[in-house]
């Protein structure tokens, strides 16, 4: 079968447009650079995990089809392991993982007229020595990503996307956040991003964390500890440490 350049167009188009549509219910994810580390919230649906573990500092939360997220996190995880036996685990960085190991794979993915598009949208996190030097990537659907430093969000629209980034850009100004005052701005930026997403009405942004939570989603957290005594830098938060910040 022929592609005129118009085809191909108008295929990506209709990719675009499929994408989109379906990533516009999707939960937000939020990433913050606390004192403590990176931290990493959402709110997800009974068992479906949305924050994974790439490697050591570097950390993965989406939205999107469970099938694609877990593609995503498969290439990145691989790539990584890969990188740090051919090379060393301090040489693998959260850039190679996404401009190198997925970003090139996407865009050849979502350029194949004959191929599904992958319904995803991530975040990406690496915990530096100092807050200063964390990163957080922003990594979409056809391939493309985006850097930025103190913080990082995921949408299902733009202008959820733009709330987000207002709300924490405003409360991170100047200042990095200790740990408590993280879980609660992300949890707020989590429900201004769905109230923004789906048109809700609701002004208070308690009341739209709180009715997610009765419609049977979990918060879900997790902390990329920036200094840390065990194996592991990566940890999830528990359901006890989360309990005073989420709403009665």
């Amino acid at each position: 079968m022929a592609f005129t350049p118009y085809d191909w167009q108008q295929t990506l188009r209709q990719k675009a447009d499929y994408v989109e549509d379906r990533l516009r219910e999707g939960s937000p994810v939020v990433g913050l650079s606390c004192h403590e580390g990176v931290l990493l919230v959402t709110v997800r649906r009974a068992q479906q995990q949305k924050i994974f573990e790439i490697y050591d500092r570097l950390a993965f939360a989406g939205l999107g089809n469970q099938s694609d997220l877990e593609t995503i996190r498969q290439l990145a995880v691989d790539f990584a392991h890969a990188e740090g036996f051919a090379r060393s685990p301090q040489d693998v960085s959260i850039q190679r993982v996404v401009g190198v190991a997925l970003s090139p794979a996407m865009k050849r993915s979502f350029s194949d007229p004959l191929r599904l598009p992958l319904v995803v949208r991530g975040l990406f996190a690496q915990v530096g020595e100092t807050p200063e030097s964390d990163l957080f990537y922003l990594l979409n659907y056809d391939g493309e990503f985006s850097l930025a430093h103190r913080f990082g969000v995921a949408a299902g629209t733009e202008g959820a996307r733009e709330a987000m980034e207002r709300l924490c850009s405003t409360r991170t100004n100047k200042k990095i956040l200790k740990h408590d005052a993280a879980i609660e701005l992300a949890l707020e930026a989590w429900a201004v991003g769905r109230r923004e997403a789906l048109a809700e009405s609701a002004s208070d942004w308690r009341a739209v964390l709180s009715q997610a939570l009765k419609t049977g989603g979990t918060a879900e957290a997790a902390l990329l500890e920036r200094a840390s005594r065990r194996e592991r830098r990566f940890r999830f938060l528990s359901a006890d440490e989360l309990k005073p910040f989420l709403p009665v």
